[in-house]
Parts: structure tokens; C-alpha cells; sequence
């Protein structure tokens, strides 16, 4: 039984074989060899085997321009004019925006051309293949998303608005009457008269004061007479006042000055105030052998020393004076004491000063 897929016929005598259908394939025009082609589209005249016309550019039927699709000239275009759109639009947005945002992300689409048709898939058994069809498998382009451009965000003011403050006035201040002040006139107050500068005391070898003694009692009975004018007053001259005359005594201290000098003050400092002094001055260079001398000048007269410092003012400051005397005539009830103890009167510290 013959079939489809069996060897052809053979040819009759004389007729050449024809050549097998390639599946897919167009059936090559047939042209006579005795007729002039001509293009469709413009009429200009085609030569054989020519599959252009040189005029107009038209494919000849048949040839490969015809068998082409027709549809990649208008994809290019399309493609084209949507690049240059989103182009011109991200320029546009990045121009109205550019003091916000620095960077303009362009998301480009490209436009991409569908794949040519697949070749047909041979027939299988029981189905007869049409030559010249082909069957195209559609191609499914997925666009990538385009990049979501940055959003401004809206501006925030920098100043709050001001909060509006009461128009009330405020309240005035009572209005205070004044007092008035009396001036008091500023008394100047009388300036107080200049301090006295005391005078200095007379500067006094360390032998100037010697025990006058004139009624020759035991040398024991005295201390040392130079502890009147160390300058301690811790340190003192005393004399033992005799059981037989107490209270009344019979001595005292003897000031060599030097050279012969007016006088006017004599500084005491005693341990057993209440004693009863008086001061006398003698011209020679020796202390007279008696009180009631007439070589001694009274300069004071018979003083109680009440207070342990005692400044004595001399009478004469005009005569000049080698020797003085400070003559202890009476001893303080304390000093007393009994025949068993008997007491005893202390000078601790002399000062003479000169008269100015």
C-alpha cells in the first residue's frame, strides 16, 4: 500500500523527476523564461535573479525581504522613542528637583525585539505537514521594575510660630509721694593733738647703781644693784628692813649719770608697791656720807608708790646733776615682818631721762 512517506512514483518517460519538497521551505517562483519581470510597487523592470529593485528598493516576491517579517523597523522606532521619552522625563525631574536631590536614577526599560519563529517540528505519523507554515513560539519579556525614585521630604520650618502674648497693659505703679530729707550739715571733728614722744632714757654703764648704805648695816642685808638696770623686770634689788626701826628704813640706790646732765623724770618698777620714796640730786662725783648732807638737792618730796610702775617727775630739770638718789624711807605694811622674819622692800628696774 502506498503512502505518503514511500518513495514517490517514478517519473513517466521523458519527464524529468521533480525535486523533493523541503518542508519549510517556499516553493521557488516559477518565471518564465520568455516574460519580462517587473517590480510591484514601482513597475521598473527586474532582471533574472535580481531580489531588489534598485529603484524603489522593494523586495521581489520570493526573494528573502518578502519571506522576512515586517515588523522590525517599527520595533526599532518604538524601542527608540520610549528611551528617548524616559530620558527627557528624568532630565525634566532632575532639573525641577536638583537642589534636593544629588543623584537621578534613570530606570531604562529596553525594548526587546521578539525572537524569530522557531523551525517547525516535524510531523509525526497520521499528519501531513503544509509546506511554507511555520509555527512561532512566543517569547515572554519581563521588564524590570523600575527603581523608585527618592521622595523629598517636605520641609520643616525652622521658627516655631510665635505664640501671641497677651495686648493687656501692665498695671501702672502707685504713684509715691516723696519725703523729704533734712540735709544735715557734717561737723569736721577737731583732729586729736599729736602723741607725746617720750624722751629716751639715759643710757647707764652696767656699774652705775651702787647700795647707798649710810648707817653701815651687814652688807648681807642688800642684793645686787645692778639687777636695776639689766632691763629684766623679772630681776630685782632688795633690802632686808630692820625688826628695830620697821616700818621705817634707812637706805636706797645711788645713779652715777656720768657727766653731770639736766634731769626731769625718773621711771620706777617695784615688786612691793606701798613704799615710800623720795629722789634727791648731788653735783660731786662721790655720794655724800650722810642723807641730811647739804651736797644732797631734794628734787622730789617724800612720795608713796602706790602701783608697781611709777613715773616721778623731778622738780629741777634746769641745774645739772652727777649723782641721784632714790631714798627709801618707809617699807609698805606687807614688807614689815617680825624680828623672827623680818621683811624685806625690792626696786626691780631704774630709768632716768633727761630733760628736753
Amino acid at each position: 500500500m502506498p503512502t505518503l512517506l514511500a518513495d514517490p512514483p517514478a517519473a513517466p518517460p521523458g519527464e524529468q523527476p521533480l525535486a523533493p519538497e523541503t518542508p519549510g521551505a517556499p516553493p521557488e517562483p516559477t518565471q518564465d523564461k520568455g516574460t519580462e519581470q517587473k517590480c510591484e510597487k514601482c513597475g521598473s523592470a527586474l532582471q533574472p535573479g535580481q531580489e531588489w529593485c534598485l529603484n524603489c528598493g522593494a523586495g521581489v516576491p520570493g526573494s528573502l525581504e518578502s519571506r522576512s517579517p515586517s515588523w522590525r523597523a517599527p520595533a526599532v522606532i518604538v524601542a527608540l522613542t520610549a528611551i528617548l521619552a524616559l530620558v527627557a522625563a528624568g532630565a525634566a525631574y532632575a532639573a525641577l528637583n536638583k537642589k534636593s536631590v544629588h543623584h537621578l536614577i534613570v530606570a531604562v526599560v529596553p525594548a526587546t525585539a521578539s525572537t524569530p519563529a522557531a523551525p517547525t517540528t516535524p510531523a509525526t505519523a497520521g499528519t501531513t505537514a503544509t509546506p511554507g507554515a511555520t509555527t512561532s513560539t512566543p517569547t515572554t519579556t519581563t521588564a524590570k521594575a523600575p527603581v523608585p525614585l527618592p521622595v523629598k521630604p517636605p520641609k520643616i520650618p525652622l521658627t516655631a510660630t510665635p505664640t501671641p502674648t497677651s495686648s493687656t497693659p501692665a498695671p501702672k505703679p502707685a504713684a509715691t509721694t516723696p519725703t523729704p530729707t533734712k540735709t544735715t550739715p557734717k561737723t569736721t571733728a577737731p583732729s586729736a593733738p599729736p602723741a607725746k614722744t617720750e624722751p629716751t632714757p639715759i643710757l647707764l654703764d652696767t656699774n652705775a647703781v651702787t647700795t647707798y648704805n649710810p648707817n653701815s648695816y651687814p652688807p648681807e642685808d642688800f642684793g645686787d644693784p645692778s639687777l636695776t638696770i639689766d632691763g629684766d623686770s623679772a630681776t630685782a634689788w632688795s633690802a632686808l628692813v630692820q625688826p628695830s626701826l620697821a616700818p621705817n628704813t634707812a637706805f636706797g640706790l645711788v645713779v652715777n649719770v656720768g657727766s653731770a646732765q639736766k634731769l626731769s623724770a625718773l621711771q620706777l618698777i617695784t615688786s612691793t608697791p606701798g613704799m615710800t620714796v623720795q629722789v634727791f640730786g648731788a653735783k660731786t662725783t662721790t655720794p655724800p656720807a650722810a642723807i641730811t648732807s647739804a651736797e644732797w638737792f631734794k628734787l622730789t618730796q617724800p612720795k608713796v608708790v602706790s602701783a608697781k610702775h611709777t613715773h616721778i617727775k623731778l622738780s629741777d630739770s634746769t641745774s645739772q646733776f652727777s649723782l641721784v638718789l632714790l631714798w627709801i624711807s618707809s617699807a609698805p605694811a606687807s614688807s614689815v615682818g617680825t624680828p623672827e622674819a623680818p621683811g624685806r622692800v625690792s626696786v626691780n628696774e631704774l630709768e632716768l631721762f633727761p630733760a628736753t
